[in-house]
């Protein structure tokens, strides 16, 4: 099987701002094999060469770069990406509560800016280690991105709204079950907003929507929801490579998916969502 990235293509149907941050991708480079426990790396070893191109297209100007599943609690690719790309990226890493001073800022000097939480199958830490974590993460202001199955929102509840640390719930809150807007979930989401430190990402709507391409309907009105609600605290990221996609038939446009996300966001709030928001969340000057 192999699977063609597409990486440029026709022009944004918005007028996009300058300076936008892509708040979510994997990149990957030779050299830095899976470890046990995670998915295998992707086909095709997607990388830099071809990030660059995507950004191009898009008009990416600064990314922040997840450690990638396939490399679980191991952060050696990604701080060799981000040397890679300096200034114009930081990274969100597998890191441990556990991890001793003088670790924690070698990884802060090389551009880790967040630790990752991934409460799904493949994850290297799951939500059982939030607590102890958020201790590490408040104390030196890293931020945490929270992956994890939307539908549980509620049992999660009492953890995350006392996180000291800024945080985002990623991929539109990963709500497997289609959700009404009047539900317990989405008003626990609308309360974790209110406090201040919580933000919602717009990516990878494909990977939790029940109703699918090319429009995402169950998706789109909660992130339209939350994008009039709390147009302070949305961020949007490519989720590139797409991982999920198994065939050339499932691998998205990613012109067509910002254009998406744009059409769920008054106009108003476009740079809000691809500039400000994040440079303010992933400390960009």
């Amino acid at each position: 099987m192999s699977i063609e990235r597409t990486l440029t293509g026709r022009a944004s149907r918005h007028v996009l701002p300058n300076g936008i941050i892509d708040t979510q991708s994997h990149i990957y480079a030779p050299d830095f094999p899976a470890m046990p426990g995670g998915p295998c790396l992707p086909v095709g070893m997607p990388d830099e060469k071809q990030y660059r191109q995507l950004c191009s297209w898009l008009g990416i100007s600064k990314t922040v770069i997840t450690v990638a599943n396939a490399y679980q609690r191991n952060n050696d690719c990604l701080l060799h990406v981000l040397q890679r790309f300096g200034i114009d990226a930081h990274g969100v890493a597998a890191i441990s509560p556990n991890i001793d001073d003088k670790s924690l800022t070698t990884l802060m000097d090389n551009g880790i800016v967040g630790a990752r939480i991934m409460d799904l199958p493949g994850g290297a830490y799951d939500f059982s280690y939030i607590k102890d974590l958020d201790q590490k993460t408040a104390a030196n202001e890293l931020m945490i991105a929270v992956q994890f199955d939307g539908n549980t929102i509620t049992e999660k509840f009492s953890a995350l709204v006392n996180l000291k640390s800024n945080f985002v719930i990623d991929h539109h809150g990963k709500f497997f079950k289609p959700l009404e807007l009047n539900s317990i979930e989405v008003d626990r989401l609308k309360q974790l907003v209110d406090r201040g430190n919580c933000w919602y990402k717009f990516a990878g709507c494909y990977e939790s929507s029940a109703i699918g391409a090319p429009r995402y309907t169950d998706v789109a009105k909660i992130a339209s929801l939350i994008a009039d609600y709390a147009p302070e605290r949305i961020i949007w990221g490519t989720n590139w490579p797409h991982n999920g996609a198994k065939s050339q038939e499932d691998y998205p446009d990613d012109m067509d998916l910002l254009d998406l996300a744009l059409d769920w966001v008054p106009t108003e709030h476009h740079k809000r969502l691809l500039v400000h928001n994040p440079a303010e969340l992933f400390r960009f000057a």
